[in-house]
């Protein structure tokens, strides 16, 4: 992105990521894998969508594929339509030294790892797929610059 001619204006802060949304064929089925083998409670739980806690500050939404293609009025306000298709990634944080235990967790719970990663700055990454094909890694401080 070239800023050449225009003055750069400082963005207001971020604080982090809020929300990750995937788009499923089967919510019930979805939310039972990611509560079971991730542990992640459940926040909100409605036909077309269950909101899972991802950790302090972070929610993994889980939508039924196609369901929210129109906006939704709220009293609040509205929430634009959206909708994905096809296998999409994100990674969750765990703690350093966990990828032992994360491993045997997963094997235990018949989850298959499709690949493994040592990132240079000392992180270390497990990868596999969720019932949708998505790409859910589970990532130890180091694999950013900034997740330290």
């Amino acid at each position: 992105m070239s800023m050449v001619g225009e003055r750069a204006l400082a963005a207001p802060p971020i604080s982090g990521v809020l929300e990750t949304a995937i788009y499923v064929d089967d919510v019930e089925r979805a939310a039972a894998f990611y509560q079971s083998v991730l542990g992640l409670p459940a926040m909100i739980v409605d036909p077309r969508l269950v909101a899972l806690n991802a950790g302090p500050a972070s929610v993994l939404l889980i939508f039924k594929r196609g369901a929210t293609q129109d906006d939704i009025h709220l009293p609040g306000g509205t929430i634009p339509a959206h909708d994905g298709s096809g296998p999409l990634h994100f990674a969750l944080a765990i703690p350093s030294g966990s990828i032992d235990e994360w491993r045997a967790h997963l094997k235990a719970r018949g989850v298959a790892l499709t690949a493994e990663m040592s990132w240079p700055q000392g992180g270390e990454s497990l990868y596999f797929n969720d019932p949708d094909g998505h790409v859910v890694e589970l990532a130890t401080p180091g694999v950013w610059s900034n997740y330290s």
